[in-house]
């Protein structure tokens, strides 16, 4: 006999306690049978979830910038490494450059006139021609001092003559006079134009299109000029 057959024979109502006892124990039953499967389920997502492997984040790893070094900090050479010395400066480069400013200059008196070129820009022009100037003379001299001190000790080795060392020797003490030569002009066209710049600045001031500050600056600029050098 079955719970459906057990229930239709319990309808008398002395048999209510035994139709309870059948009820309850078929639910139980019920509940047992679905937790088993829910807990398998459950079991394995869980088994599935623990076995995923990581993402890789291997394609984000670009979108974060490596840290800056610090620009104070000193990087020691390595032993190993033999430190190079510091290069000369290219006596070609800037001879090309002094060539192409010197074009740039000319006829920057005309172009002034004609409203082309401003008074300023006549005038940096200029002031460029002679810093190059003496940036390349200073390049011979260094170019120079290298070759007498490569001769002296081809000299001291018997290789070249005295001759030979002589005419190194002539071509450093012109290369001294003409690097000399040029540091004084320069400094003169510094301190030129740092006058002319101060009195462009207090007539604009007085005129009202300049600032204090800009004849501040200009004053300053000229007593750093004007200070003497180490």
């Amino acid at each position: 006999m079955d719970a459906q057959d057990a229930l239709e024979a319990c309808d008398m109502p002395h048999c209510l306690p035994v139709k309870r006892k059948i009820i309850h124990d078929t639910l139980g039953c019920m509940r047992r049978s679905l937790a088993l499967p829910v807990a398998i389920f459950a079991t394995a997502m869980a088994a599935l979830g623990a076995a995923k492997p990581p993402e890789d984040d291997s394609g984000d790893s670009f979108d974060i910038e490596p840290p800056l070094l610090s620009p104070n900090r000193s990087i020691e050479p390595s032993s190993a490494v033999a430190v190079s010395p510091t290069p000369l400066p290219n006596v070609q480069t800037l001879e090309k450059q002094f060539e192409r400013a010197k074009r740039n200059a000319a006829g920057t008196e005309r172009l002034c006139k004609i409203g082309v070129l401003s008074q300023v820009e006549v005038e940096q022009r200029a002031l460029k021609i002679i810093r190059l100037e003496c940036a390349l003379a200073n390049a011979r001299l260094a170019r120079a001092n290298e070759e007498f001190i490569v001769q002296q000790s081809r000299f001291a080795a018997g290789e070249i003559s005295r001759t030979d060392l002589a005419q190194a020797e002539s071509v450093l003490t012109l290369a001294t006079e003409t690097a000399h030569g040029s540091r004084t002009k320069l400094a003169q066209a510094e301190l030129e134009a740092a006058e002319t710049n101060l009195h462009r600045q207090q007539k604009l001031l007085a005129l009202g299109s300049a600032h204090k500050s800009d004849v501040a600056r200009a004053e300053q600029k000229l007593a750093e000029i004007k200070a003497p050098k180490n």
